[in-house]
């Protein structure tokens, strides 16, 4: 029997000392009108970590939702992303995001994605800079009191790799943020982040409606065998390997069943073992929309 977890109040360290809620609520593709609602849910239903990002939009509706739960904004991890047109104003990005969320420092800072568009032209990525560079600035942000800590998402071994061969790169990323899930698994690339003291949280966590992971029977069967949904049990999969997990929903019975189903139980060796075993493979989250070539399938 697998000891009990208590994925509520689990946290992990990150290297700067800081503590990253086991669970967060992902914001990603949640419209303006719902996020709102669905933050104030949240952490009245006692999350502690929300997940948002310059592209999503919605910024502005997470800090509102943020101030109408009535929670200190001491107790909550907030994360927000450097959108890739902003890789030459970080400065100018992160100033953004604060006024949009109506804070005045995040917890967590990521370089969302390692493409340097050109904001003239998305299609086009800048002749004169990469994410080298982006990551160079992003470095300066934690002593300006703005953000406690920074780190980058969607970066495979091949960037990570090109990122920290730089003489310009004194900082290692406090977290990935990558899509992670049985039907994306990133063995190689979890492995490589831990042995490089970097965090990884996992996106997409529960997989989309159209995933195989949806109609998955291994999954339903474990679900059923413990009396818990398929995303309680996909949640507590992605913390008992050791990330954090940031499921998105805008639903209030979800966003509280996603959080309060995932304490005083725990997957067993076998079950975990099934889940990682999962033939199919799909990934939520492209890179075809880019102007350059991210994932090398360095990953697994």
């Amino acid at each position: 029997m697998a000891a009990p977890i208590n994925v509520t109040s689990k946290t992990f360290t990150l290297s700067t000392g800081a503590k990253i809620p086991a669970i967060g609520l992902g914001t990603w593709q949640s419209k303006p009108n719902e996020v709102r609602t669905a933050v104030s849910v949240a952490l009245k239903a006692g999350y502690r970590h929300i997940d948002t990002a310059l592209a999503y939009g919605n910024e502005k509706e997470v800090g509102e939702g943020i101030r109408d739960s009535g929670v200190p904004r001491g107790e909550i991890f907030l994360t927000t992303k450097l959108d890739n047109p902003w890789h030459k104003r970080v400065t100018e990005g992160i100033d953004s995001s604060l006024k949009d969320l109506g804070t005045d420092y995040v917890d967590l800072y990521l370089m969302h994605w390692p493409s340097s568009t050109d904001p003239t032209d998305l299609k086009k990525h800048h002749p004169d800079w990469d994410f080298v560079k982006t990551w160079a600035e992003m470095q300066k942000l934690p002593e300006t009191g703005k953000v406690r800590a920074v780190g980058v998402s969607n970066f495979g071994i091949k960037n990570l790799e090109k990122l920290f061969a730089a003489e310009t790169t004194t900082l290692v990323p406090a977290v990935n943020q990558i899509e992670l899930h049985p039907n994306n698994p990133s063995p190689k690339l979890v492995k490589y982040c831990m042995d490089k003291n970097i965090h990884c949280t996992g996106y997409s966590c529960l997989g989309s409606t159209d995933s195989p992971l949806a109609k998955d029977k291994t999954l339903a069967g474990i679900a059923e065998k413990k009396g818990k949904t398929t995303a309680q049990v996909l949640l507590m999969w992605g913390v008992q390997h050791g990330w954090s997990v940031i499921p998105k929903s805008v639903t209030q019975s979800r966003i509280e069943s996603n959080f309060q189903g995932v304490d005083g139980w725990a997957l067993d060796d076998d079950e975990m073992k099934a889940l990682d075993s999962l033939p199919d493979r799909f990934k939520v989250c492209g890179d075809a929309w880019l102007p350059v070539k991210v994932f090398f399938g360095d990953d697994e």
